[in-house]
């Protein structure tokens, strides 16, 4: 519940930066600042898998232990 409402912070003060932001710029020299871009939790994007994926890794975790690739 604490990360939650850290997020929802962080949604009300990204709001109010990116407003001060765009008041303040020069719209010849720079593009329009949104509320993502004062976001700090944006940024995390969990990593989803396609499902064969997800059996290769573990094939290979379980079947090849010796085998040294990494999923990125």
């Amino acid at each position: 519940m604490a990360e939650g409402r850290c997020r929802e912070h962080w949604n009300h003060t990204s709001a109010v930066l990116a407003m001060l932001a765009n008041v303040n710029r020069d719209p010849k020299k720079s593009r329009a600042f949104k509320p993502d871009d004062f976001n700090p939790y944006v940024g995390e994007k969990t990593v989803k898998l396609d499902k064969k994926d997800g059996f290769r890794v573990l094939k290979d975790l379980f079947v090849n232990p010796q085998r040294k690739e990494t999923v990125r």
